[in-house]
């Protein structure tokens, strides 16, 4: 039974630590869309989303009304493009034509992202998966609410380097013709390595084909919550610190599942997941670096990093995976550079660097994410830090991806501005040694061992 001393401390959450619901994704199969006409398959795949989001952001608000809970994005995230499209697209223009259609979509239903322009090459390519993969660039320059995603690879199947070559040239000629905005279309496209079929979570989120024809997804966010419970155990043990953290995010969860019961009530569609995951934003208070520092940490990047992290990751998916029926996607920490003002600060300093990052992404949710690099960087240093990446992911068995940002005309040191919840950042050093030839030798890297269950 819900208790007064409870109320009080969850209204506390909302207005001085920055509890809030990050998304609502609506999940779409758009498999009953496809069609062989171009111009019938966008009528088909408007009129479905349309029609079935058409009270996606009306419901949204209500929740948040009559229960004062902040819900901050209502989102879409779609089939595999790449398959919808496959039977209609013949040129790379076509799937940008469908790129078009999302977006207007999108804002038709009053949604801030639509997910799924994505393909999954993760053992070989198809002509429809080139295609769309060659089309991101000029889909992302063609629109402002699309988000883009390729999985090049995982634990069952190995690394399709061909894929990843690819994707080092793709992000390049993103960053290219989005740079009057500071590369802002490389912000909205992300590469992976055993990405899941339900994450919430932009702007890797697609409805994968094993899903139902619609489900409600709900990604909720407390590390402002985290970090102010950690100011009651200070000095404390690591059992009582972890302690602290499953009580914490067992309390965040269960407002997740609330939201998605009740939406899924409210538009007639089925409850999918609740995503654990702590998501920074920009806002001071709302830090994961700041829950690390707080550890005992005198700054993020420092020795034992690492170590807090992976504590931090586990004990949220202890405490939360209780307090849902149902729990999917991402489901720990993110450490997006640009979206966390304290990890700004680390990086401007240099206590945080690419490096270091990529040790972390062992233990947490995802992987390099949102990281500012010089616009010069090769495209082969690109498809580089992407291989290292999903190599982490296969032989780990969890997912990783790679977000980063060539940002054309700009230097290390220099400041890239991207708005919103995407935030800013500082442009980060890079490895200049070359792995081209590396790269160049194409194919694919084998499953690990360890992937023979059967």
């Amino acid at each position: 039974m819900i208790n007064l001393n409870e109320v009080i401390q969850t209204n506390k959450m909302f207005e001085q630590e920055n509890l809030d619901v990050r998304t609502i994704t609506l999940g779409l199969s758009l498999l009953d869309c496809i069609d062989s006409d171009l111009e019938k398959l966008k009528a088909n795949i408007y009129n479905k989303i349309v029609t079935t989001a058409k009270d996606l952001l009306k419901v949204g608000k209500e929740i948040e009304k009559e229960y004062g809970i902040p819900i901050i994005n209502k989102r879409i995230s779609l089939t595999p493009i790449a398959l919808v499209g496959a039977a209609a697209c013949k040129t790379k223009e076509d799937f940008v034509e469908i790129a078009v259609v999302l977006d207007k979509a999108a804002k038709e239903v009053g949604v801030n992202f639509i997910g799924g322009f994505t393909a999954l090459p993760a053992k070989g390519m198809t002509k429809a998966e080139e295609l769309l993969i060659k089309a991101i660039p000029q889909a992302m320059a063609s629109t402002t609410n699309l988000c883009s995603s390729v999985n090049i690879g995982s634990s069952k199947t190995g690394i399709n380097m061909d894929a990843v070559k690819l994707m080092g040239t793709v992000i390049k000629e993103t960053a290219e013709l989005t740079k009057d905005n500071d590369s802002i279309g490389c912000s909205k496209l992300v590469v992976l390595c055993n990405a899941p079929d339900d994450n919430p979570f932009m702007a890797g989120a697609f409805h994968g084909v094993t899903e139902a024809d619609a489900v409600i997804n709900v990604g909720v966010s407390g590390p402002g919550v985290v970090n102010q419970a950690l100011n009651e155990v200070k000095g404390k043990d690591f059992t009582t610190l972890c302690e602290q953290i499953k009580k914490t995010a067992f309390k965040v969860t269960r407002l997740g599942q609330l939201v998605a019961l009740e939406a899924s009530r409210r538009l007639n569609i089925p409850f999918g997941i609740v995503d654990l995951s702590l998501a920074p934003t920009p806002a001071i208070g709302d830090s994961i670096a700041e829950i690390l520092e707080n550890m005992g940490l005198e700054r993020i990047g420092a020795p034992g990093t690492t170590a807090a992290l992976a504590l931090l990751n586990d004990q949220v998916k202890k405490g939360g995976i209780m307090a849902s029926s149902s729990v999917g996607g991402l489901s720990g920490a993110f450490i997006p550079v640009s979206e966390d003002h304290e990890m700004i600060n680390a990086a401007k300093m240099g206590a945080l660097t690419i490096e270091k990052l990529e040790a972390m992404t062992c233990v947490c949710s995802v992987g390099l994410d949102m990281i500012a690099i010089p616009g010069d960087t090769k495209a082969s240093t690109i498809s580089g830090i992407i291989a290292d990446e999903a190599a982490i992911g296969m032989i780990n068995q969890k997912t990783t991806a790679v977000r980063v940002i060539p940002v054309v005309g700009k230097k290390v040191g220099d400041m890239a501005e991207f708005g919103g919840l995407l935030g800013y950042a500082p442009i980060m050093q890079v490895n200049q040694y070359s792995c081209e030839e590396f790269i160049n030798r194409g194919g694919r890297i084998p499953a690990p061992i360890h992937s023979f269950k059967n």
